[in-house]
């Protein structure tokens, strides 16, 4: 089993718990967040909005606030597609959401066409993607011309200040042990911090998309620069 491979199991494992893990450990916080992504992105375009792609979509949090977002915004939107690798995580969302197609995928296959998207999202997915620049080709390829790539993450600061240091503490020892108990897999609540500190900063995931041919439109850190949102347009 290759890196990837033992990625998805693992969120295999862990998906009955996941919903309420992700609420508990980030405070919730994590929804403001997908809130703020929504709204600035139906905002910036200004088009009409025929199909949303959220890739690593897990339980399907985001398709929710984008359905959310489209309503709020006065938006209509033709169709709402999650793409996920684990079927325990698709399995949960399709119980949650009926108004969405949840398919089996990766994010370096996407089984769309190519110009098929308005937006493409990924949300706290990007760093468990392995092989991560053919996944910003992937989303180029699917994106129409003028059309948005959403990346929310956890991103390496370019520099640890006081608060950082108190994330660093609570995402190595509370999150592992929070983690263990709830869903009794210490493994997966182990990888999310180490992942995270092995991850690239918002320089270079910003030089990845933009050698990918993306254009940069808003990046701006959150919460002390804990989650870092990335808003790039494909050139029309």
């Amino acid at each position: 089993m290759n890196k990837q491979e033992q990625i998805i199991s693992m969120f295999n494992e862990i998906s009955p718990t996941y919903d309420l893990l992700n609420r508990l450990l980030s405070f919730g916080i994590d929804r403001r967040w997908r809130q703020i992504a929504c709204k600035k992105c139906f905002k910036h375009y200004g088009k009409e909005v025929e199909r949303i792609v959220d890739v690593a979509c897990g339980t399907g949090d985001m398709i929710h606030f984008w359905h959310e977002g489209a309503e709020k915004t006065g938006h209509t939107v033709q169709e709402f597609v999650g793409i996920d690798p684990s079927v325990g995580m698709l399995a949960v969302a399709k119980e949650k959401i009926e108004y969405a197609n949840f398919i089996e995928g990766t994010a370096t296959t996407i089984p769309l066409e190519d110009g098929s998207a308005d937006f493409v999202s990924i949300s706290y997915g990007i760093r468990n993607v392995v092989e991560r620049l053919d996944a910003w080709k992937e989303f180029y390829r699917v994106l129409k011309p003028g059309g948005m790539l959403v990346v929310l993450e956890f991103t390496k600061p370019e520099k640890e200040n006081v608060f950082g240091k108190f994330t660093k503490w609570y995402m190595q020892k509370m999150i592992p042990f929070i983690g263990k108990i709830i869903s009794r897999h210490s493994d997966a609540y182990t990888y999310l911090p180490d992942s995270i500190k092995a991850f690239e900063t918002t320089a270079k995931l910003k030089e990845e998309m933009e050698a990918a041919g993306f254009q940069s439109v808003f990046i701006k850190g959150y919460s002390f620069e804990i989650s870092t949102l990335f808003m790039m347009q494909k050139p029309a």
